[in-house]
């Protein structure tokens, strides 16, 4: 009979069973660099449409590869896959180009996120109505603060003249030499029309407005074409109505390309370098030099202060002022 050991056992003598082995990931990864290249002019419930230099239109979707990075309209994408364009085919988007510039916002709606809304731009055109709804002077303060911190050329556009005069409003703009083009309810002014068209050819070019400013309806008037859908204010609110769910681009007659983008209703600047906005004011530049270090360009100590107070330079600082000052504040 054997004698039962007196030793006490703990979980040290547990028995483990030996984690199975993975598999080593391998450090090669696919080489997409001779993958066809593609121009993005939607991406819409996660269906990227792309464009190939041969005219051919795709359809595609994001491929793991591209992890979290979004797709955004005006990318030029890497594609693998299915890329003859025929209907039910769906091509991968495996690779996103280098960005010369990215067109985007902060929503608070849900805690502050960075939303992408287009890339590759070179002219950003705020459109703003005269009236029904009201213009305001902060929501264009903000795209100007968006399009100074990523190179991208400003345009104003006003809308809707034939309900109110907007010389008032435009005073504000008239030293930032900004293009501006003055517009009736319908786009029907033809000569503002066609001198807007030129100065968009050969351009990529991005609308943003509230909704109801008439955003799709110059849209359409520019294409000469029903693209968009229309709609009208909300006279309860005086808020317009959304007409067009996803960024979208088109080809302008004459060339280059014009989006249209989603009316929005907040313009969060979170994201913003504020020191490339004032790189954008090149004249003041030998002056931000004396500022005291982290200087806001707001503050009593700003150098900016000793600029004399006659002249086209003091007015120019007024402006970058209530520019920066805008990127702060909530949107009105």
């Amino acid at each position: 009979m054997s004698k039962r050991s007196n030793r006490r056992y703990d979980e040290s003598d547990a028995r483990v069973r030996a984690p199975r082995s993975k598999p080593r990931r391998s450090k090669n990864r696919p080489d997409y660099s001779a993958a066809l290249i593609a121009f993005v002019t939607t991406v819409d419930r996660g269906r990227i449409t792309c464009l190939t230099d041969a005219s051919v239109v795709v359809t595609a979707m994001k491929a793991r590869e591209l992890g979290k990075n979004s797709v955004v309209v005006g990318d030029l994408i890497r594609l693998d896959g299915d890329v003859s364009g025929n209907d039910g085919t769906l091509a991968r988007a495996v690779e996103v180009a280098p960005r010369k510039n990215l067109l985007s916002r902060t929503v608070d709606d849900i805690g502050a996120f960075e939303k992408s809304v287009a890339a590759n731009v070179d002219q950003l055109v705020i459109v703003v109505a005269a009236a029904d709804p009201t213009p305001r002077h902060g929501f264009v303060d903000r795209c100007l603060v968006v399009a100074y911190d990523q190179g991208i050329e400003p345009i104003l556009v006003i809308t809707k003249s034939d309900l109110a005069d907007p010389a008032e409003f435009l005073q504000s703009y008239e030293v930032l030499d900004i293009s501006t083009f003055v517009l009736s309810v319908k786009a029907g002014d033809l000569k503002v029309l066609s001198s807007l068209r030129e100065k968009l050819t050969g351009k990529k070019s991005v609308l943003i407005g509230h909704s109801g400013v008439g955003k799709s309806t110059l849209f359409n008037a520019l294409l000469n074409s029903q693209s968009r859908a229309t709609g009208d204010v909300n006279f309860a609110t005086g808020k317009g109505r959304h007409t067009s769910s996803s960024a979208y681009a088109l080809e302008l007659p004459d060339g280059g390309w014009i989006f249209d983008t989603p009316g929005v209703r907040s313009f969060g600047l979170e994201h913003v370098d504020q020191s490339r906005v004032i790189s954008a004011f090149e004249e003041l530049a030998e002056a931000i030099v004396n500022c005291p270090k982290n200087c806001s360009h707001i503050e009593a100590g700003c150098a900016l202060n000793n600029i004399p107070s006659e002249g086209r330079t003091f007015k120019r600082v007024a402006g970058l002022r209530r520019i920066l000052a805008s990127s702060s504040q909530p949107i009105t």
